[in-house]
């Protein structure tokens, strides 16, 4: 087993531990398993069955997960069981990935708001930790790029995973140059 495998726990989610000495990230991100039969039942971005396991096991294909796990302001239980998996898989490749970030972002800023669901009590915990997890990956990774989508989606889940909602939701949804017509209009 490699250092990034799972091991499936008796509740169904999948325990991934790393250690590296590197960062100061939380140790273990337990997650849905993907062979757990309550994917069959979630909802994602469009209100409807989402089963985004073949997506979350394969290779990223991220016009796909944009579109089955945030679909116009919408998300389901499927988009936040998703978001273990997105951090387990952006931990796994090393590169710095804006949607990674800005997906995570998304969906939690959804959370609630409108007809969107609570995260599920059985999941609360695993996506919290996720959303912290990342955030401490994406403070050592800010000083590795030079993309403004990047920067401001890592600062936008930093302040997220810090409970600044507002300050995370301006650095995701704005662009700097709607941001600049903002002030100069305040």
């Amino acid at each position: 087993m490699s250092l990034l495998d799972g091991v499936l726990s008796a509740n169904g989610l999948i325990s991934s531990t790393i250690t590296t000495p590197r960062l100061a990230m939380v140790d273990s991100v337990r997650m849905l398993s993907l062979d757990d039969d309550r994917w069959n039942n979630l909802v994602g971005g469009y209100r409807m069955k989402c089963d985004p396991r073949p997506l979350l096991a394969g290779e990223k294909a991220w016009h796909e997960l944009w579109e089955e796990l945030h679909h116009q302001g919408d998300v389901g239980e499927a988009s936040y069981a998703s978001v273990p998996h997105l951090v387990r898989i952006h931990r796994k490749s090393g590169i710095v990935d804006w949607n990674t970030y800005a997906i995570v972002a998304i969906i939690e800023l959804a959370r609630g708001k409108g007809n969107n669901p609570e995260v599920p009590k059985w999941l609360e915990d695993d996506y919290r930790r996720a959303i912290r997890e990342l955030a401490e990956i994406g403070a050592a990774e800010i000083w590795r790029t030079e993309e403004p989508e990047a920067i401001r989606a890592i600062l936008g889940v930093i302040a997220i995973a810090k409970g600044l909602r507002t300050h995370g939701r301006f650095l995701v949804e704005y662009s700097e140059d709607e941001l600049l017509d903002f002030e100069s209009r305040v």
